[in-house]
C-alpha cells in the first residue's frame, strides 16, 4: 500500500505544473477536504463514532492562525502548534462530555457543540465577526514564500499524504486492531483494551486532522469568515468520508474529489440548463447522495478494489521471539473463588448466593437449565455486570469491585455465549487481540513504524494460538466467513493469546461436530495439564461428563449441588431439575 502512495505521489506532483491554475486550486481544496475526512474515516468508519463537528475543528485552526499572525504578527509555524493546543485542550473538554454519550445522543451531541464553535468565531469581536480575518500572511517555508495554490499544492498533499501514511501504519498495528474492535466495547474490555482510551484517540487525532487542514485554509485563502465552518460543512466532510467509502483510508481522497468536482460541476452546469441562478445543486447533490447510498451502502472504494488487480495479500507470520510470559500459579492452587456471590437486575434475582472455587490444573463445569443464572455468574466473575452482594477473589485477591478491562490484565480470559469477534478482520487478527495487553508500544510509534519488534512477536502468539486451536488453514481468513463452531473456537485461540492463569468457556462446543468437540476436549485436557484453571458453562452432557473434573448445578440462579461427573449424574435432585428425572 505505501508503494502505491508513492506512485500516487509521483504522479500528482509530476502532473501539477502543466495543469491550469484552476485545477490546481480545485486539487488543493481536495486535499484540505481529503484532510478532514480522513479524520472521520478513523473517527466513524474505524471507531464507530459519528460526529458532524468537524468543520468546527477546521474553524479552531484557521481562526488560531488568522488572529495571531495579523494581530500580534506570529510565525504561521508557531501558530499551527498552538491551534493544535488549542484543539487539544477542546476536543480533551468536548470527548470527556461527548464520547459518553451512546447511540443518537453521539451526533446530536456533535451537533450541539459545532453548532456553539460557528456562533463563537461570528460573535467574538477580536476575531472579526461575521466579517472575518483578512491580511493573512503567507506561510515561510525555508525562506520561500507559498503564496499561491500552485505553491501550496506541494506542502497540502504532502501533508495529506503524510496523514494517509501514518494512519495506514497505525491501523496495522496492535493499537490499530484495539481501535477496529471499539464497536464490542463488551469484548473488547476483556481483553484488556481501555475503550475510552482509544475513543478519546480517534476523536483528538480526527479534530486535529481539522485542524491542520483550516491552518493551510486560511493561508490559501489569506482570508477567513465563519462561513465555511458551519453544521452545514461538517455534514458534507461526513458525506465525503462516507461517499468515498467510510471504512477505507483511501476512501477520504475518493470522497472528497467526488463531492467537490459533484457540487463544482453541478454549480457551472445547472444554471445553464435551468436558465436561471440558484441552490440547485443542493437539491441535485441530495439526490445523487440518496441513490449512491441505496446503490453502494459501504461507499465508492469498495466498488474500485473489485476492478483493481488482486494481488496476493497474504504472507507467512515470521517467526519471532516469544512474548513475555507471567509467572503461573502453583498446580491445586485455588485460582478463582467466588463466596455468596448474588446479581439482582431490579426486583429478578439473577444470582442467588452463589459459590464456587477452581483450583490451577483443574476444570470445573457449571451446568444448569436455560435460564439458571449461568452466563450472569460469568459476567459477575469476569467484571462485565459486577455482582450486586458476595465475594470474588482470583489468585488471592478480590476483583468483586473491578471492571472487565482491570481483571483481564491480572490474568483472566473469556469466551462469550454469543460470538463477539470482529467479522471483517482475519483470524489472526482476531486472535492478535488477545495478546493486546502484552504490548506497550503507542499509537505515535505505531505510525512511525517504530512498534514492528513487538508486532511481529505479537502475530508470531497469534498464529501460535491459532494453529495450537487448529486454526492453522483459516490465519488469513475474515473470521465472518467461518461457520458458527470455527469461530467459537477463534475466540479460544484468542483467549489464549492473552496468557491466562484462568480460562472461563461459555458454551464451547456449541456448533462443533463430533470431530471437532474432540478436537476441544483434547485442547482442553492439554490445558489443565499445563496447569491452566478452567471454568465453562456447557449444555453437551457427553461433553462435560467426559471433560471435567467436577461439576457444579445451577437452577434458578442458586446453587444445587457441586461434586465429581459420576455424583452428578446420580444425583437424584440434578437428575430431576436438569436430566429431566430419565433413568
Amino acid at each position: 500500500m505505501n508503494r502505491f502512495v508513492l506512485v500516487f505521489a509521483a504522479v500528482l506532483f509530476l502532473v501539477q505544473p502543466l495543469l491550469p491554475e484552476f485545477t490546481v486550486t480545485l486539487l488543493c481544496y481536495i486535499g484540505l477536504a481529503s484532510l478532514v475526512a480522513l479524520g472521520l474515516v478513523l473517527l466513524t468508519g474505524i471507531g464507530g463514532l459519528t460526529s458532524f463537528g468537524q468543520a468546527a475543528f477546521v474553524g479552531v485552526g484557521a481562526y488560531a492562525s488568522a488572529y495571531l499572525t495579523t494581530a500580534h504578527g506570529m510565525s504561521p509555524w508557531g501558530t499551527l502548534l498552538v491551534g493544535m493546543a488549542i484543539t487539544t485542550g477542546i476536543s480533551l473538554f468536548l470527548g470527556f462530555i461527548t464520547l459518553r454519550l451512546s447511540g443518537h445522543y453521539l451526533p446530536l451531541g456533535t451537533i450541539a457543540w459545532g453548532l456553539a464553535l460557528y456562533f463563537i468565531f461570528g460573535n467574538v469581536e477580536f476575531l472579526g465577526g461575521h466579517s472575518g480575518i483578512s491580511g493573512i500572511p503567507a506561510i515561510d517555508l525555508f525562506g520561500l514564500e507559498l503564496k499561491s495554490g500552485r505553491a501550496l499544492f506541494y506542502l497540502i498533499w504532502g501533508v495529506v499524504l503524510a496523514a494517509i501514511v501514518g494512519s495506514q501504519n497505525m491501523l496495522d498495528s496492535r493499537e490499530g486492531r484495539a481501535m477496529r474492535s471499539l464497536r464490542s466495547a463488551i469484548m473488547s474490555e476483556a481483553m484488556g483494551i481501555n475503550t475510552t482510551r482509544y475513543k478519546m484517540i480517534l476523536f483528538m487525532m480526527a479534530a486535529q486532522f481539522a485542524c491542520i487542514s483550516g491552518w493551510m485554509y486560511a493561508h490559501l485563502q489569506r482570508f477567513v469568515n465563519p462561513t465555511p465552518f458551519g453544521l452545514h460543512i461538517g455534514i458534507e466532510y461526513l458525506f465525503m468520508a462516507v461517499v468515498g467509502g467510510v471504512a477505507n483510508i483511501w476512501g477520504a481522497v475518493v470522497g472528497a474529489t467526488l463531492v467537490t468536482l459533484c457540487k463544482q460541476w453541478l454549480q457551472d452546469i445547472l444554471p445553464a440548463l435551468l436558465g436561471k441562478t440558484g441552490n440547485f445543486e443542493v437539491v441535485v447533490f441530495g439526490l445523487v447522495m440518496i441513490v449512491l447510498l441505496h446503490r453502494a451502502r459501504m461507499g465508492m472504494m469498495p466498488l474500485l478494489l473489485r476492478l483493481a488487480p488482486r494481488g496476493a495479500d497474504r504472507h507467512d507470520v515470521e517467526a519471532a521471539e516469544p512474548l513475555p510470559q507471567r509467572t503461573k500459579p502453583q498446580r491445586g492452587e485455588v485460582v478463582l473463588e467466588a463466596k455468596e456471590v448474588s446479581k439482582r437486575f431490579g426486583g429478578l434475582i439473577a444470582n442467588n448466593q452463589m459459590s464456587l472455587a477452581v483450583g490451577a490444573g483443574e476444570i470445573l463445569a457449571l451446568i444448569g437449565p436455560n435460564g439458571a443464572g449461568k452466563s450472569t455468574m460469568f459476567n459477575c466473575i469476569s467484571g462485565v455486570n459486577p455482582p450486586s452482594e458476595g465475594e470474588i477473589r482470583f489468585l488471592g485477591l478480590r476483583i468483586d469491585g473491578l471492571d472487565a478491562r482491570a481483571i483481564a490484565q491480572r490474568g483472566m480470559s473469556r469466551t462469550f455465549q454469543h460470538v463477539r469477534l470482529n467479522v471483517g478482520m482475519s483470524v489472526l487478527e482476531n486472535v492478535a487481540l488477545g495478546a493486546h495487553q502484552r504490548g506497550f508500544k503507542n499509537f505515535v510509534a505505531s505510525a512511525c513504524r517504530l512498534d514492528r519488534a513487538e508486532e511481529k512477536r505479537i502475530r508470531a502468539e497469534a498464529a501460535l494460538q491459532c494453529r495450537r486451536c487448529g486454526l492453522g488453514e483459516h490465519l488469513h481468513d475474515l473470521a465472518g466467513s467461518l461457520p458458527l463452531g470455527k469461530q467459537r473456537i477463534v475466540e479460544i485461540a484468542r483467549a489464549l493469546a492473552s496468557d491466562p492463569s484462568l480460562l472461563l468457556l461459555d458454551e464451547p462446543a456449541a456448533g462443533l461436530r463430533h470431530l471437532e468437540k474432540q478436537a476441544l476436549a483434547e485442547l482442553l485436557r492439554q490445558l489443565r495439564a499445563d496447569g491452566m484453571a478452567i471454568l465453562l458453562v456447557e449444555h453437551d452432557m457427553d461433553f462435560v461428563m467426559g471433560l471435567a473434573d467436577r461439576v457444579a448445578v445451577m437452577e434458578f440462579g442458586e446453587h444445587l449441588a457441586t461434586g465429581l461427573p459420576a455424583e452428578i449424574q446420580r444425583n437424584p435432585q440434578v437428575r430431576e431439575a436438569y436430566l429431566g428425572g430419565v433413568e
